[in-house]
């Protein structure tokens, strides 16, 4: 019988069962592919993580992310989970101040902040944003996602953004529309599923005290009805903000995000925005809580 060390964390919180659960596989060397989304699917967290030796000498990990039903490029709460868990648990923190991963898209550098030998934050580095647009009707999006298309913030466009998969960035007047929101879960899978689209991302202004935004993801179609607290989505919406204008490009930003009050599952991503000349960079980062550990049991 093979046993496989295996983790529940929760993302973007300091509190058990709050945040974003991802499941850590810290040493997934000897797993095949199918083995890891049969792991995935078992566990039926919205992602899992497994990380497996690097052959690139600037990465100390190949990571990779599954979801119950498929492999995605990139996942943000799995990332600052398996760094958390490898600074706090492994002892990573005591020979050195960050990781990098090597992803499917690129090489993600996750650093940790300490105060007296104690982790306080995980933030990672993600890939330039970049934004496109895409052929659609408004209030048919306001429909898919169970919303008035009246509570459509029609300051701000609607448009797909990357930071590592692409997220469909819907911009609603108040928390309290994205909070009431019931989507059509198979009529935005069907169009997420089209496009290529990972989640459809809905974001506002209208946020509670000491936060800057609040936001709210489905991604049905790759499995995840309800995404809690998305890293990789709110690093795109980060870099949406920049390129469409909506923040200054002439100054860095630091954001205060919250998401996943509307299924009980509150956290928060502490987003920093550093445009350049060239490029802009996106730092994504939050705590973490290791909430179970256990041993998978596999045959030989």
């Amino acid at each position: 019988m093979k046993q496989i060390r295996v983790y529940h964390i929760d993302a973007f919180t300091k509190n058990p069962f709050e945040g974003n659960p991802a499941g850590v596989v810290p040493d997934a060397s000897g797993l095949t592919l199918t083995q890891m989304q049969k792991i995935a699917n078992e566990l039926n967290l919205p992602e899992s993580a497994f990380l497996q030796p690097s052959t690139n000498p600037k990465a100390d990990f190949r990571i990779r992310y599954f979801t119950p039903q498929e492999e995605i490029n990139f996942c943000g709460h799995a990332t600052v989970g398996s760094a958390w868990l490898l600074a706090t648990e492994y002892g990573w923190a005591e020979k050195a101040d960050h990781i990098v991963y090597e992803t499917n898209v690129g090489l993600i550098p996750v650093h940790w902040e300490k105060s007296e030998n104690k982790i306080n934050m995980v933030t990672m580095t993600q890939i330039s944003p970049k934004v496109k647009k895409m052929e659609f009707d408004s209030s048919e999006i306001a429909e898919l996602v169970g919303i008035s298309p009246d509570q459509l913030d029609d300051r701000f466009p609607i448009k797909l953004a990357h930071t590592g998969n692409w997220h469909l960035i819907v911009p609603v007047k108040t928390n309290q529309a994205i909070d009431s929101a019931t989507p059509k879960w198979d009529q935005l899978a069907l169009l997420n599923k089209m496009h290529s689209i990972s989640t459809t991302h809905l974001f506002t202004f209208d946020a509670k005290p000491g936060f800057n935004l609040y936001t709210r993801d489905f991604a049905p179609a790759i499995g995840i009805p309800e995404d809690p607290v998305t890293g990789a989505a709110n690093g795109a919406l980060a870099g949406y903000l920049v390129l469409e204008g909506i923040l200054s490009k002439d100054e860095t930003h630091q954001l205060t995000i919250g998401q996943g009050d509307a299924i009980n599952r509150a956290g928060t991503l502490f987003v920093t925005i550093i445009p350049s000349e060239n490029d802009v960079i996106i730092k994504v980062g939050g705590c973490a809580h290791v909430t179970i550990e256990g041993m998978l049991r596999l045959h030989e």
